[in-house]
């Protein structure tokens, strides 16, 4: 009798299919019902309904890709509840703010997986600057946790857990080839592969080339300015040059993955400086390997598993333009104090000499850095122990930047104002921009998922890690979730999680942001409720609130003694709160509907004041139509509002914006061949995000901000061997 409503709504699928009906029991019935729930590995380890994951997490998967048209892996995630795509100045890097937890240039406060495995560079403790726009074609599955995530996956799991999961032979069966032009002069080509070796290897392959020039909006005014030297007006650089590959082969237990990525000719967005560098470069070149074993089923109760992984990371810098020609800083007079090596390129000096600050050809530099890191890690889970799921790991990682170059023409002061020495000269024994380090890290984590009463699951977990440069951290979480009614679930959730000090700032070498060896790790704790409803077996509402307090937020604070630049500390506090709602609609066989709205509120503690830069307010909604001829029609909406200033910019807040997208593609009834085309943006908006503040009004690098791409248009086709 409780459920009879719920029936009622089945009565169609009861009449169709009565002898399934009757060999299911009560819970496979509901499910027929309501449709079987997506997956989700991340929050766990074990696959589990979404619904009953205990995180807050999303899925989105290679039909959903399709459907919204998206090209890249930014384009995707612009749709998850709680996350916006921003901008970096620098390089026009994009930066994943989740409940409004990021900043103006970086965002290394999200752990990004593939495969399970960690991607993030040690230098900066991101996704490194060039690996926003990820090709899609080889992804299975993106899954997402928005919250923290160290007591499964350790640093940086700090604001949410991106997996981005890779196609196997299984779900990528036979050849396809594929191609794609559009705006931009953007150019993509791939091929993808899925089939068996011996009959006994499964092999996946994929190969994918692309090009664009990137879109040319025009930066009014620009850093230059503060230096009698600015080629603002001008066009932001954009472009690159980029080849994805990877191949994937299972046998029996075993898994060996290899990946090979590289950008080249990467623009430098609005400038290194936020100055306009319309020739300057980046060059990037990412390959990896992982080798994978798992037996969940090793002996009647016990399962095991172990991965080993290998990273090497370079990225190479051609021929920055920091500011350009004719720029302007304060002359120099030599002291005693001033570096032999320095002295040798000005030609040796007497004391006392004045220096002219002028850069007649220009301030450039060419940085380069290259990383290798090893991990090594097993777990074992137990379910010898009555409604108990017990999973052990741990894990060994050696994280290292073996070697680093500095080419420059310029020698930061103390105070860090460059002084000009002469023609662009290898600086790596005189003034490198970062310092070498190997980083190794040891860690051990324990989980139990306890079945402690009927529809109860109560999962705690406690993870320990034991760095060689900061010392130990320990992050537990707690969640329980509660199958209220078989269409309703609620969660309630808490964890901790923490953000490893990146190797820039604690060994980096710049006056203006020198790094500090004692550096502590940024901590979050957070508290989450969570319910899951399926209203009716064609609706699902999702509905969070959560609330974090954030400590010991690693920035720059100018140093006790006046004209000595400035050092990295652990000074900041932010707290935070909001909500997240999501909904899906199957108006009919032919018509879904999907959209979600986020609020949050994120307070800098030192000022009491809106942290700053992400947007209080978020709405994003797609629609997905069948069309009687065999195509289906996704139009999309995103409205981003409410970006505040951080304290002392006095600029108004960030505009708000609406863009529409629309995207028409072939279904599946016309077999061989996929076509598709996209519109972004399509009313052409302006869309802008938010540029890095100065200390004053006059001395903010970017006044009006970073425009965004206008409206662009894009063809697919396919074709499936």
């Amino acid at each position: 009798m409780k459920y009879r409503h719920q029936l009622l709504f089945a009565l169609p699928l009861l009449l169709q299919a009565p002898l399934v009906f009757a060999e299911t029991d009560e819970e496979n019935e509901l499910a027929l019902i309501y449709g079987s729930k997506p997956l989700v590995s991340i929050a766990t380890g074990n696959d589990l309904a979404l619904n009953r994951a205990p995180s807050v997490a999303s899925v989105i998967t290679a039909e959903d890709i399709k459907s919204m048209g998206a090209k890249d892996l930014d384009e995707v995630l612009e749709t998850v509840p709680g996350i916006h795509v921003s901008r970096s100045a620098i390089n026009y890097a994009s930066m994943y703010q989740i409940r409004g937890i990021g900043g103006p240039s970086t965002n290394p406060q999200v752990l990004m997986l593939q495969n399970g495995i960690p991607t993030n560079s040690i230098y900066r403790g991101d996704k490194g600057k060039s690996w926003g726009g990820l090709s899609l074609e080889n992804v299975a599955r993106i899954e997402i946790i928005r919250g923290p995530g160290s007591a499964m996956y350790g640093a940086d799991a700090f604001s949410g857990v991106i997996n981005i999961i890779t196609k196997t032979a299984a779900n990528a069966p036979g050849t396809e080839f594929g191609a794609r032009a559009g705006s931009f002069n953007a150019k993509d080509a791939w091929i993808q592969h899925g089939g068996k070796l011996n009959e006994s290897v499964d092999v996946a392959a994929y190969l994918h080339i692309g090009r664009t020039d990137g879109f040319k909006e025009i930066i009014a005014a620009d850093a230059g300015r503060l230096r009698a030297a600015t080629l603002a007006p001008g066009p932001v650089n954009t472009g690159f040059d980029a080849i994805d590959a990877h191949i994937d082969l299972g046998y029996d237990k075993w898994r060996l993955r290899s990946d090979y990525t590289q950008q080249n000719n990467v623009g430098t967005g609005a400038g290194i400086s936020s100055a306009l560098d319309p020739v300057g470069t980046d060059n990037n070149e990412r390959l990896s390997a992982d080798l994978s074993w798992k037996d969940p089923k090793f002996s009647q109760y016990w399962g095991l598993g172990f991965t080993g992984s290998y990273l090497q990371h370079a990225e190479v810098a051609d021929n920055y333009i920091m500011y350009p020609a004719g720029a302007i800083f304060p002359n120099y007079t030599v002291t005693a104090a001033t570096p032999q090596g320095v002295l040798n390129l000005l030609g040796n000096p007497a004391i006392g000499t004045v220096i002219p600050g002028l850069f007649p050809n220009g301030m450039m530099g060419s940085p380069a850095r290259w990383e290798r890191q090893i991990r090594m890690s097993g777990y074992a889970t137990y379910s010898g122990f009555a409604d108990h799921n017990i999973r052990l790991g741990l894990g060994h990682e050696n994280l290292d930047m073996y070697q680093v170059r500095t080419l420059k023409n310029f020698w930061l002061r103390p105070n860090g104002t460059p002084l000009p020495t002469g023609a662009v000269v290898d600086y790596s024994a005189i003034q490198p921009h970062q310092l070498p380090h190997r980083r190794i890290n040891k860690y051990l984590y324990a989980q139990d998922e306890w079945s402690f009463a009927r529809d109860w699951m109560l999962t705690a977990g406690l993870r320990h890690d034991r760095y060689s440069d900061f010392g130990g951290t320990t992050n537990p979480r707690l969640a329980v979730v509660w199958d209220a009614a078989y269409n309703l679930t609620a969660k309630l959730l808490y964890g901790k999680a923490f953000r490893a000090p990146a190797l820039l700032e604690q060994y980096g070498v710049n006056p203006s942001g020198n790094g500090n060896p004692n550096l502590k790790p940024e901590s979050i704790e957070t508290v989450e409720a969570a319910i899951a409803w399926q209203a009716t077996m064609n609706t699902q509402v999702n509905l969070n609130v959560f609330r974090y307090n954030i400590k010991d937020t690693i920035r720059t604070v100018a140093n006790a003694v006046a004209g000595t630049g400035s050092t990295f500390q652990n000074t900041g506090a932010q707290r935070g709160d909001g909500i997240e709602l999501e909904a899906v609609w199957d108006a009919s066989s032919k018509l879904r509907l999907t959209g979600n709205y986020a609020w949050q509120r994120s307070i800098d503690e030192a000022t009491n004041q809106d942290a700053g830069y992400a947007p209080r307010q978020h709405i994003n909604m797609r629609g997905d139509w069948q069309l009687a001829s065999g195509w289906l029609l996704a139009p999309q909406i995103n409205w981003v509002a409410d970006r505040k200033r951080p304290s002392g910019d006095t600029r108004p807040q960030v505009p708000d914006y609406t863009t529409v997208d629309l995207t028409l593609r072939t279904s599946r009834s016309m077999k061989q061949w996929d076509f598709s085309a996209s519109v972004r943006n399509l009313f052409d908006a302006t869309v802008l995000e938010p540029s890095p503040s100065g200390t004053t009004p006059l001395t903010v690098p970017i006044p009006n901000d970073l425009p965004m791409a206008p409206r662009s248009l894009w063809l697919q086709a396919i074709y499936k061997l």
